[in-house]
């Protein structure tokens, strides 16, 4: 639960900058790295989403590990970077 605290933070914090970024680009402050680092949290909130609707689903506890490990399987991250081990470590890295 504490990891899960960890992460629903991380992503919070995220996408307030995300917003803040995009407030800027409409007034022609921000800048073409900003603007990248902005739309690759929007595609982690979309990535969320998509699995919240599975989360309200019969058999969720099932269903989800279900669909990840498929996303793997096929190669697509189907998690936030938030929640995702491998992002974490080469974030760890930086």
């Amino acid at each position: 639960m504490l990891a899960l605290k960890i992460a629903l933070a991380q992503e919070k914090q995220e996408t307030k900058e995300m917003l803040d970024i995009y407030k800027r680009y409409s007034f022609g402050d921000a800048q073409k790295s900003e603007l990248k680092v902005a739309n690759e949290q929007l595609v982690d909130i979309l990535k969320g989403l998509g699995l919240g609707v599975f989360a309200v689903l019969p058999f969720a506890p099932i269903t989800i590990p279900l669909i990840v490990k498929l996303g793997q399987w096929v190669g697509v991250d189907v998690l936030p970077s938030s929640f995702s081990l491998s992002n974490k470590s080469s974030k760890s890295r930086k």
